[in-house]
């Protein structure tokens, strides 16, 4: 072989050889990204993938090989058996870890998939206590549960603003159930007085008899454990009924479409909602540069959880960086002891998987708007 041909061959060779050896690891996410709750989960999942192209764009190493993280994001729907679906389909990708799911009715069904298989998952949102409670060493959580959210409501709800008699409707869900028992429980222990409870489904578009029959009780406050595709609904037939009431629920509700869902049925300052999480003072600039940065990248504004499930991310790769591998029984450890500093503040877990100090935010709305009232932790 003469020199110029034996040069065409070398380059040749070079082209077509990868440019170095990477090892692509796959992290899943779960949330709603079909139905009423769709425009949640899709803030879920663009929160997952402004982390991974991050993450991406860091070339890192794990165990001595540079890595690529791809993401493989499924649809619960919000239905336990679809999220149980979804589960078993990243299990059988063999995905190092799980970002997910949104809902506590999804989460908690799916955990014990991943517990049995052995993946690491972080729930960016589920808040139902009994998540944690069920002593799996694979869960976990970045924001506060239902105990902490619905006890600072309950609390609220008789110190703050008076109610001398309230009533409360939850939608049956893990999520809706949960935290509606959390905040009656605080309610009575703060000495208030409830005045009945009713229930709906997370489907439901017709309160009529539901409000009809809590009206006769004149309720001056009342609470709604569910998510905002019903509560909005809720506070338009309640104003038709003449219901004339405060109206408080959890973070399910807490979102910048619940002015939009509710439209002129909502008066100034007549919700108050939390937040499970919220950033203290010295985090709110890095909490308005991340929306910044994610309004530019998805043109939309962040609902709720986005940056939540983006430290979750980033929690979970920086365990495998400590661990220095991406095997999920190596890395776990370092996950269950991991210290991070995120945009949603310091991020660490206590034994049950629970974040430790999570904060909460309480919220009202004024002229259609979301208008935080503080931070507690």
């Amino acid at each position: 072989m003469n020199r110029s041909l034996l040069t065409i061959a070398i380059l040749s060779a070079l082209a077509s050889a990868p440019a170095a050896a990477q090892t692509v690891v796959k992290i899943g996410h779960v949330a709603p990204l079909t139905g009423a709750i769709a425009h949640l989960g899709k803030d879920n999942e663009n929160g997952a993938k402004l982390a991974i192209e991050e993450l991406n764009a860091k070339k890192i190493k794990i165990g001595g090989k540079e890595v690529s993280f791809e993401l493989l994001s499924e649809d619960d729907a919000a239905d336990p058996k679809q999220g149980t679906a979804a589960a078993q389909k990243l299990v059988d990708a063999k995905v190092a870890g799980v970002i997910g799911h949104l809902n506590s009715g999804t989460t908690i069904p799916a955990s014990r998939l991943y517990k049995d298989a052995g993946i690491p998952q972080i729930s960016p949102s589920a808040t139902n206590p009994k998540y944690t409670q069920q002593g799996f060493a694979t869960a976990f959580r970045v924001v506060a549960h239902d105990g902490q959210l619905g006890g600072t409501l309950g609390r609220f709800a008789v110190k703050e603003t008076k109610a001398t008699s309230i009533a409360i409707i939850d939608d049956r869900t893990a999520y809706g159930q949960g935290v509606a028992d959390e905040f009656e429980k605080a309610v009575k222990a703060a000495g208030g007085k409830i005045v009945g409870r009713e229930y709906t489904n997370d489907k439901a578009t017709d309160f009529n008899a539901v409000l009809t029959k809590l009206k006769g009780a004149k309720p001056d406050l009342v609470f709604f454990g569910g998510m905002d595709a019903v509560a909005g609904p809720m506070l338009r037939q309640m104003k038709q009924l003449g219901l004339n009431a405060k109206f408080m629920g959890g973070d399910g509700i807490c979102t910048g479409e619940l002015a939009k869902l509710a439209g002129d049925a909502m008066g100034d300052g007549q919700v108050v909602c939390a937040e499970a999480g919220g950033v203290t003072a010295d985090k709110a600039k890095a909490m308005d540069d991340f929306k910044a940065k994610f309004k530019t990248k998805f043109n939309a504004d962040v609902q709720i959880y986005a940056p939540y499930v983006y430290d979750a991310t980033m929690v979970m790769v920086a365990a495998m960086q400590k661990a220095n591998s991406t095997d999920p029984k190596k890395y776990l450890p370092e996950l269950a002891k991991i210290s991070h500093d995120g945009v949603t503040g310091k991020i660490s877990f206590d034994p049950k998987g629970d974040i430790k100090n999570g904060a909460l935010t309480l919220y009202t709305y004024k002229a259609g708007k979301r208008e935080q009232m503080r931070v507690v932790q």
